[in-house]
């Protein structure tokens, strides 16, 4: 996908979709005569379904699944390929250029509630909260977000309910009432959200790190908001909240602040048309933007180059390494930020994480600029490294920065990069993108300003790297270490921190004659990209454009013994050979059924360790793979190994026989089991205290039967097992499993049994000396009210969780539908 130029008027535009098949978008970029800027965008494919063909979404229910993070084990975690529902949905989100950075001094977290506020009734739709009544209604759902320089708004709805939908929405930017009625309950969910986001490490931080800007720079502001900033001080200074509320949105609520991005199936002219129509009544009140680029170098103060050990609320050694830089927007043709931090975050042979791994001192790294408004706006812009420690690696904190030093000379032999394609996005994250790069790059740039790399230049990215000094870096140590060591406490979010010189010999070790370490270099040649692929892309999509669409062909199950089951499915025979490849395998152990007599705590914990060693051991021969576009995923299911592989090339095959080799031959170091042993210690922990989690374990232990609790596992842990238990657990884990395994994609039969093949050949299991029993059975609860109380773990958090469960048995369902069906007949 190469930049598209916006200077005409129309132009058209593709993505590759996650199937391989070319989504044709046509954009065309318009400016009303209020000077509101839009974009809009068609994917039209016919006449508009009818009314009767069209489903309302009214009796139409939608399963939420709930958001589970990466530490929290025993879930596959796969991600959702639902996409029932979504060639219906139709989206808008609108920029506005004002953020947080806005907010008077008196009144800390306006803007975010501003936010809030203008979803409560307007002039033309006056009920309050009408808009999320009518979206709910309708299958739709909306969002906003405050950010320090700019606010977003979207929203996604049905095609036949979008005009009507856009023009409720529009009234928040053309006549909001903001009921007065309303302020009190917005200023609690305000607060709410305030007190959702106080147990966040991520956030504590952020909060720490911008109280040391300069004295009466933007980013020293709260721009959270709370019930003590938005009602209890104002109420105490005679503030009138909604009056200073209104004048906030006259002032920069203006048309010409704003940028639309709409996109929908119908035509570009009937979009212009509704655009026009509607929101060419947004009020222009030709006041200048607001800019804050004369407020450079907002670090530029004493405290900043410090370190900072801090307490965090999780269990967790973190050390985060940051410079404030100069704005970096204006580079954004080069991008010098990815390029840095693309090789210091480089996760294979010869890199800064590879040597830590190898000490036993790291188990994360990342580097770079999350591209958020408080990470990079028109004051500074942030580079920093973060580095998730072990036990050990914490002990020698200073010995992990000194692998610094040694591996930034190699960025500078970096070479030019290219970007050939863009894979699809979901509808809602792209216009919302969108809205946001019409604030930010020139028209000819809104659709790729934030995503290619357009030009190299060594002397811009030496420019940035050479911003990278120790004099310069400001460190935070995050430590549970720390608890009674540190005396000072941050306003906002009451972080536990201590502030100390960073010590001279450092600063001499990264400024003096560095010695190279000769276990860190660049990356070599990545024996899993396929460049075969690179000369049959044009061929494919001349293919494509003629009409040689895929073939489809009908699920089939493959001949295997009788402890395998594989499901074989092949989707799209294409001609290209990158075709989305999917294989999955669950391999199923007894020792992780309860009802066997082998299996108690200990050994599941024993599983989780083998889980975890086994993706460590490899992040780094795999890290390859998945610079080229590959995907993995190891889980530790309930009842045994799930694998999944996923890419675009027939290099497929050598990611998935990397895994079972290690599988295979697995084995761990002392100091490798200890770190994770401890790890995964703090990995219970840290679920335990978050009530949604420990809500969710309750819940689960009550309705399943035979299931150990996260209670139950942290105290086998604490036991302490040993590594000659993990080793005996894993040959026993592998002597006996039942297979199942998916194959989807550009294989025939043949190929896929292949995968089969290998899996048996290699591991060499038997079949399992009992019949596999049913994995899940559920407690038939008595028909009447039930209620658990469980008191929260966490003291600092003053969140609750409510989970409401309603069980509806299969049988009475189905009774239910027959009876239904019979009265119909009647």
């Amino acid at each position: 996908m190469k930049a598209v130029n916006l200077n005409d008027a129309t132009v058209f535009f593709f993505f590759l979709s996650p199937q391989w098949f070319f989504t044709f978008l046509f954009h065309r970029y318009i400016v009303l005569d209020n000077g509101l800027r839009a974009l809009l965008i068609s994917d039209y494919n016919g006449p508009m379904a009818s009314e009767d063909d069209t489903s309302d979404g009214e009796d139409e229910g939608e399963e939420e699944e709930e958001e589970e993070e990466e530490e929290e084990e025993g879930e596959s975690g796969d991600e959702s390929e639902d996409e029932s529902g979504e060639d219906d949905e139709h989206q808008a989100a609108l920029c506005v250029g004002v953020g947080s950075f806005s907010d008077p001094g008196d009144l800390p977290g306006l803007a975010h509630f501003l936010e809030h506020m203008v979803f409560m009734g307007s002039e033309k739709y006056p009920s309050e909260n009408g808009f999320d009544a009518f979206l709910k209604k309708h299958g739709g759902s909306d969002n906003a977000s405050t950010d320090c320089e700019r606010t977003i708004f979207q929203f996604d709805v049905q095609r036949k309910n979008f005009k009507e939908a856009l023009d409720r929405w529009a009234q928040f930017f053309i006549c909001p009432l903001m009921i007065r009625d309303a302020i009190d309950r917005e200023v609690e969910a305000v607060d709410s959200e305030y007190q959702l986001a106080k147990p966040s490490d991520s956030h504590r931080k952020e909060m720490l790190f911008g109280s040391l800007a300069k004295p009466g720079h933007p980013m020293g502001k709260f721009c959270w908001g709370n019930a003590q900033t938005l009602k209890q001080e104002p109420k105490k200074q005679k503030i009138n909240v909604y009056k200073r509320l209104r004048a906030f949105w006259k002032k920069h609520y203006s048309a010409h602040y704003m940028t639309l991005a709409v996109q929908s199936k119908e035509k570009l002219d009937t979009l212009e048309e509704w655009v026009r129509e509607i929101f060419s009544k947004v009020p222009n009140n030709g006041l200048p933007k607001p800019d804050f680029s004369d407020m450079l170098d907002p670090f530029d103060t004493p405290a900043f180059c410090k370190l900072y050990r801090v307490v965090p609320v999780r269990k967790v050694h973190a050390l985060n390494i940051t410079w404030a830089l100069p704005p970096q927007e204006k580079y954004y043709r080069v991008k010098p930020l990815h390029y840095i931090s693309w090789l210091i975050g480089h996760e294979g042979t010869g890199s800064i994480l590879s040597l830590l791994r190898k000490k036993c001192w790291a188990l994360a790294l990342f580097g770079g600029n999350s591209e958020t408004g408080f990470d990079q706006n028109t004051t500074y812009s942030i580079f920093s490294i973060s580095i998730t420690l072990t036990d050990e690696g914490f002990q020698n904190f200073y010995q992990v920065k000194k692998t610094l030093p040694s591996f930034l000379p190699f960025i500078s032999r970096i070479e030019a990069n290219e970007f050939h394609y863009q894979e699809q996005i979901d509808p809602i994250e792209y216009v919302e993108d969108i809205c946001e790069n019409m604030q930010l790059f020139p028209k000819e740039d809104f659709l790729t300003g934030d995503q290619l790399m357009f030009e190299f230049s060594p002397e811009v990215i030496s420019a940035a790297l050479s911003l990278l000094t120790p004099e310069k870096a400001n460190l935070m140590l995050l430590s549970p270490e720390h608890e009674g060591q540190c005396p000072l406490r941050e306003k906002w979010f009451g972080t536990q921190y201590s502030m100390e010189d960073i010590p001279p010999e450092w600063m001499e070790r990264w400024t003096g004659d560095l010695q190279l370490n000769n276990d860190l270099h660049l990356p070599a040649e990545n024996k899993f990209i396929d460049l075969f692929s690179n000369y049959v892309f044009v061929l494919f999509i001349t293919l494509i454009l003629f009409g040689c669409f895929a073939f489809i062909f009908p699920p089939s199950v493959l001949p295997s013994p009788s402890y395998i089951l594989t499901p074989l499915c092949l989707s799209r025979r294409l001609v290209y050979p990158p075709a989305p490849l999917s294989v999955r395998l669950f391999l199923i152990s007894r020792l992780l059924f309860n009802l066997s007599p082998c299996c108690r705590p200990p050994s599941v914990v024993l599983f989780d360790l083998l889980v975890n060693i086994l993706g460590h051991n490899l992040a780094e021969p795999a890290y390859e793979a998945e610079v080229a576009q590959l995907e993995y995923k190891l889980v530790a299911a309930e009842h045994g190994l799930f694998i999944k592989v996923k890419g675009f090339n027939h290099k497929l095959p050598l990611l998935f026989h990397l895994i079972i080799d290690h599988l295979a031959d697995f084995s761990a170091s002392p100091g490798v089991f200890s770190m994770f042993a401890e790890q995964l210690k703090k990995t219970y922990f840290n679920i335990l205290i978050k009530p949604d989690k420990l809500s969710k374990d309750v819940r689960l232990l009550i309705l399943e039967h035979s299931r150990w609790s996260m209670v139950e596992k942290y105290q086998a842990l604490t036991a302490g097992p040993t590594m000659e238990e993990l080793m005996e657990f894993s040959r026993r884990f592998r002597a006996e499993l039942y297979a199942e395994g998916l194959v989807q994609g550009n294989f025939n039969s043949a190929e896929s049994m292949q995968f089969l093949q290998y899996v048996t050949e290699k591991l060499q299991f038997s079949k399992l000396s009992e019949e596999v029993p049913v994995m899940f059975r559920v407690v038939e609860l008595p028909p009447k009210h039930h209620i658990c109380k469980v008191k929260s773990l966490n003291k600092g958090d003053a969140n609750s969780e409510v989970t409401v469960y309603y069980q509806v048995l299969f049988y009475r369902v189905v009774a239910f539908l027959i009876d239904a069906h019979g009265r119909a007949l009647l």
